[in-house]
């Protein structure tokens, strides 16, 4: 019997969907969603077309940030079950067809991590230099001025050692000092641990972070025109600095060569970096996933900030890229477990706001690159309103209500509208189930062949029939004005696409060029006396002939 050849190159243009655990599906009553659930959805994920999920942290943790702060790299939290149900989960997606992606948190810890009860119990233990520690100024104040992510300084002084360590997170997540080369070796042991047990790529979590200077420079102050507020939300002084040297420094290429030297002896391992970097975000992108030695793809939060995706900007995101390395390959996001959804963060007037939904994820799955879709975004769920009293989140509690924190899209999935809990779970959920987001449930949506959930497995099952979609290249053909344009080409199979991304019909002149409009997208759009006539918020696809 001939065996199937492994794609090695399955990362390039795949449609991986981001699953939450704590909030996709419950299976003992709980209130919080686990690895169980996960498996009994998979076919779910599997009919709506996906290439692969990537699953959120479920490792050991005090869940001080719901998994983010890991005690454990090598075992499953009891909350979301087992490792034998992790391996049920791999073999049930491998039987769809569907690849397993799990999120590695490397830059930093738990503070209840055995190795930072190690490292913080001497000076000069074995682990005493597996973190970063710095010594008090003289006046005791900490060693610079780093800012944490999560507010205040990103120094929490420990009264044992009596030293500062660094924490970019919160004051319980310390982070690792990949200066050490043993600190180095445990991380490639965690992530060979996983890699045996079947998995088939990771999301790396803040990727840039990983290396910090040891000159331990305070950051130089950034101008209030150059301030940017993705990574971290203006309530926040973090977009103050320049962060030049807590974060994204040359280092991290070397790490970043032996972790992909790690997954090159697997048959087709892969890793995602995610770049949280406002001012050289896409040059980072680019450099770590250049050479083919480093990772395999990379997003930063390009899409992920408040900025309208309009002609002018998509032109200015993939000509930046493009001058840093033209041979990246990059993927893209609107969505994920850390902003508001899209369809809240790009708002229109309601009765616009399902076809802005429709042409902004056709655009998504248009463009070069590989694509994360976030849980529930096929519904079209909006940003949760989530009551103080109901907030998990640390960085909304501390914040609030300048910055509500990010349990609005964190919320339970929908999925029957006949159960009080939404058929998340049987008993009370970690987080309300967001009551609009009830009359968009699964159910629901599946009975209607023109929802929004089928939009998405029509546009998704679209891309998979025209290669180019997947992993073509793209040249730009209209950039300004309200209808952006372009080409994808993989061979001699040539793509027109054509986006209206504004409410009110739009023409495009057609004269020069000769397309055969394609079907199945879902979209109605005519040409006319040459030229495009687009609808509001609608989309044009055709072969160049």
């Amino acid at each position: 019997m001939q065996e199937t050849a492994i794609d090695k190159d399955w990362w390039r243009g795949a449609v991986i969907y981001q699953i939450y655990p704590r909030s996709y599906q419950d299976s003992n009553g709980d209130g919080i969603g686990d690895l169980k659930g996960i498996t009994s959805r998979l076919p779910y994920i599997a009919s709506l077309g996906a290439d692969a999920i990537w699953i959120s942290p479920f490792f050991t943790s005090p869940m001080d940030d719901f998994g983010y702060d890991v005690s454990d790299y090598c075992d499953v939290d009891p909350m979301f079950g087992s490792l034998g149900d992790f391996d049920e989960l791999v073999k049930v997606a491998h039987d769809l067809n569907v690849k397993v992606m799990i999120d590695l948190v490397l830059s930093h810890t738990s503070n209840q991590h055995e190795w930072f009860k190690q490292s913080r119990s001497s000076r000069d233990g074995e682990k005493s230099d597996w973190y970063v520690w710095a010594d008090a100024k003289p006046d005791g104040s900490p060693p610079n001025n780093w800012i944490s992510i999560f507010g205040g300084a990103a120094w929490e002084w420990d009264s044992h050692r009596r030293q500062y360590y660094m924490h970019n997170f919160l004051a319980s997540q310390p982070d690792l000092n990949f200066h050490n080369m043993d600190v180095q070796d445990a991380l490639l042991d965690a992530t060979r641990f996983w890699l045996d047990r079947g998995v088939d790529g990771f999301r790396l979590d803040t990727i840039n972070f990983y290396v910090h200077s040891q000159s331990l420079k305070d950051n130089p102050p950034l101008p209030p025109e150059r301030r940017k507020f993705n990574t971290a939300p203006a309530a926040n002084p973090y977009g103050y600095q320049s962060h030049v040297y807590d974060k994204s420094q040359p280092e991290n290429l070397a790490f970043l060569k032996r972790f992909r030297s790690l997954l090159d002896e697997y048959p087709a391992a892969a890793a995602v970096g995610e770049v949280g970097d406002e001012e050289r975000g896409l040059e980072i992108v680019a450099d770590y996933t250049s050479g083919g030695d480093k990772v395999h793809m990379c997003y930063g939060f390009d899409f992920l900030g408040e900025t309208v995706p309009s002609p002018a900007f998509v032109h200015q995101v993939f000509g930046d890229l493009i001058k840093a390395s033209p041979d990246s390959w990059p993927c893209w996001a609107f969505s994920n477990h850390d902003v508001p959804r899209y369809a809240s963060r790009w708002p229109v007037s309601p009765d616009l706001q399902d076809a802005a939904n429709r042409v902004r994820i056709a655009l998504l799955l248009s463009m070069r690159g590989s694509v994360c879709l976030y849980q529930g975004e096929e519904l079209g769920l909006e940003e949760a309103d989530v009551a103080y009293e109901d907030l998990q989140d640390p960085y909304g509690i501390r914040f609030w209500p300048d910055f509500k924190g990010r349990d609005g899209c964190r919320t339970p999935m929908v999925w029957d509208e006949s159960n009080e809990n939404a058929g998340f779970s049987s008993g009370k959920p970690w987080l309300p189930v967001a009551e609009p987001h009830k009359a968009k449930a699964v159910s629901i949506l599946d009975k209607d062949d023109g929802s929004l959930l089928h939009h998405y497995q029509r546009l998704l099952a679209f891309r998979k029939a025209h290669p180019s979609l997947v992993k073509g290249d793209l040249h730009f053909v209209k950039t300004d004005g309200d209808v952006l344009s372009f080409v994808r080409q993989l061979g001699d199979d040539h793509v027109f696409c054509a986006f209206n991304l504004v409410g009110e019909d739009r023409d495009m002149p057609f004269d020069s060029i000769n397309v055969a409009p394609i079907d199945g997208h879902g979209f109605a759009s005519t040409i006319e006396d040459g030229k495009l006539k687009l609808p509001a918020y609608g989309a044009f696809f055709g072969v160049m002939e």
